[in-house]
C-alpha cells in the first residue's frame, strides 16, 4: 500500500522544522520495514518551494500534501497538526483507512 505519512511539520524555526521532518521520515522508515511504500507531503513540497525561493508556509506546500494524500491507500498520523489532520479528512473522505499507530498497518 502507499500509505502517506502525516505529522506536525511547522514550528518557529527552521529546526523545529527539522526534527518535525526527522520525526515524519523515521516513521516512513517504520512503514517501509512493515512493507508498505512511505510518501510524506513535506518531502514532496519542500524541493518546490525552495526551487521558486518559497518559504515552507507557502500555500504550495498544503496543495501538494493534500494533491498526494489523495493519491495514497492510507494515512498514519503520527502526532496531530492541522495538516495532518488535513491530509487524513482527504483520505477518509475518500473511504481509506486512517491508522493513529504504525501497529494498526494491515499486513503485507
Amino acid at each position: 500500500m502507499l500509505i502517506m505519512v502525516a505529522g506536525p511539520f511547522s514550528a518557529p524555526d527552521a529546526a523545529g522544522r527539522a526534527a518535525n521532518l526527522a520525526r515524519m521520515n523515521d516513521a516512513a522508515v517504520a512503514v517501509a520495514k512493515a512493507g508498505h511504500i512511505p510518501v510524506i507531503g513535506v518531502n514532496a513540497a519542500l524541493p518546490v518551494l525552495d526551487a521558486a525561493g518559497l518559504p515552507p508556509n507557502h500555500a504550495w506546500m498544503m496543495e501538494i500534501s493534500l494533491a498526494l494524500a489523495a493519491r495514497c491507500d492510507g494515512c498514519l498520523v503520527i502526532a496531530s497538526s492541522p495538516g495532518a489532520e488535513r491530509e487524513a479528512a482527504v483520505l477518509a473522505g475518500l473511504g481509506r483507512p486512517v491508522w493513529r499507530r504504525i501497529e494498526d498497518l494491515p499486513p503485507v
